[in-house]
């Protein structure tokens, strides 16, 4: 069963958040790279979990207007 994800840890430099070990960061178990994974507070802020899927439902969409497409990329085959 997976660990429950903090949202704000104290100190999330000094763990890798690769997987569900949880390893400190000079003691990397799981073999997930050569350097740990940061946490998403690190990376996109403070309300990083306020991000996600409730902002592109339609029900979040003022009736009447679509919603935003999705980013195209160029296809790099």
């Amino acid at each position: 069963m997976a660990k429950k994800f903090p949202i704000h840890p104290a100190h999330p430099e000094r763990i890798c958040w690769g997987c569900d070990k949880y390893c400190p960061v000079d003691a990397l178990a799981c073999g997930n790279g050569s350097t740990r994974t940061q946490h998403p507070m690190e990376i996109f802020g403070d309300d990083w979990y306020e991000w996600g899927l409730e902002a592109q439902t339609p029900e979040a969409t003022p009736e009447g207007e679509t919603p935003p497409a999705p980013p195209k990329f160029a296809n790099r085959s």
